[in-house]
């Protein structure tokens, strides 16, 4: 039997697209696509009697039919940091990032449509991401990264069968050498960016919280952003459940100080943000200069009564350094959230409300390395 997919629709101009011939973006603006599906809230959603994967949340998904890739993600645990605030574990995912919510989406749709190979780009765990489940989904998989990228997460690209093309220059040289292969014939392009599909594969993220509360969410989601696809992923899932008559709770983004482009926007008002200079931080997985969904992102902030906010580095070190004391070892992206809003923070958006902060990657096999 066959399933129809969901189409793509443009939130700029309200251009549409058959996601079978469609280009990698909108052909009008160039924008990134968003999904034309919104699941329906009368539906039953018994997650418990599903899978030990994401696809335990199908009836939310935009995957109809068939048996779907997996690697038996989701289903992280959440742990107390105080009283109030509970860290969920996404470090724990199949290749130890949140990244997997949205690669085995993509990976599932990239199996459907049959391409002659995948192309991503990345600068380390949405690569490796890729490869995995491209590798589980039996499909050729190419991965753009720039230069200077470790090796050991190129190793890992490789491992899982992936071919590595290391760009010359920075995080936007490897996406634009992806794009354009993208526009070659018979290949599909897994952009954790410009594709909707992976947002409603990240906003499981929100789902598993839901479960695991026993039907409702904290009063605050505070997640690092950088291209906001978790972020956008969260909005998705509290606009979905909100339908079902859950409280919807604030969105509370975090960005590294040095590239802050969502912040500052945040801060002074605007509705969409200016290109940053691309400075070093710790925080290299959420250090976007300038992000494509800037828009939309600063747009479910506003509507959800939450806050932008940057964090130095220093206090990204020193909460990273707290996390391992409390045995929890992440990369130094994954402790942004909680320099934001540990409770000796001098500028917590949190005040009193209870939240839920992801840790979205797991450190580097090395205990020196930042």
């Amino acid at each position: 039997m066959t399933y129809a997919l969901p189409g793509y629709v443009c939130s700029r101009d309200d251009t549409r697209a058959d996601v079978v011939t469609a280009r990698w973006c909108c052909p009008a603006c160039g924008g990134p696509w968003d999904l034309d599906f919104t699941p329906d809230p009368s539906a039953p959603l018994e997650p418990a009697a599903g899978p030990w994967s994401l696809w335990r949340y199908a009836p939310v998904l935009p995957m109809p039919g068939e048996v779907p890739v997996s690697l038996g993600e989701g289903h992280t645990p959440l742990v107390p940091l105080t009283q109030r605030i509970d860290a969920k574990l996404d470090f724990l995912m199949p290749t130890l990032s949140f990244k997997d919510r949205g690669a085995v989406m993509l990976a599932e749709l990239a199996r459907r449509l049959g391409p002659e190979r995948v192309v991503a780009d990345s600068s380390g765990n949405a690569g490796r991401a890729f490869a995995a489940y491209c590798a589980r989904a039996a499909l050729d998989c190419e991965v753009f990264v720039p230069e200077g990228t470790s090796e050991k997460k190129t190793g890992r690209m490789r491992a899982h069968g992936a071919a590595v093309r290391v760009v010359p220059g920075g995080r936007e040289a490897a996406a634009e050498a992806a794009r354009a292969a993208a526009d070659a014939p018979g290949v599909f392009y897994a952009s954790h960016v410009f594709n909707p599909y992976f947002l409603h594969g990240t906003k499981t993220y929100v789902y598993e919280i839901w479960e695991r509360l026993g039907g409702r969410l904290p009063e605050a989601l505070v997640v690092p952003v950088g291209n906001g696809t978790l972020l956008l992923g969260a909005a998705l899932a509290v606009e979905e459940l909100a339908l079902r008559g859950v409280r919807p709770p604030a969105l509370i983004g975090v960005q590294a100080r040095a590239v802050a482009p969502l912040a500052e926007a945040f801060a002074a008002g605007a509705d969409d943000a200016e290109p940053v200079a691309q400075r070093p931080t710790l925080a290299e997985g959420i250090a976007i200069a300038a992000p494509p969904r800037a828009r939309q992102i600063l747009a479910a902030v506003r509507k959800s009564g939450g806050a932008i906010v940057s964090v130095p580095d220093d206090r990204l070190r020193a909460a990273r350094a707290d996390l391992a004391r409390r045995g929890l070892s992440v990369e130094p992206t994954a402790a942004a959230c909680w320099a934001a809003v540990h409770p000796d923070s001098p500028d917590s958006p949190l005040g009193n409300r209870t939240a839920v902060i992801p840790l979205c990657g797991a450190a580097p096999s090395d205990p020196a390395a930042v």
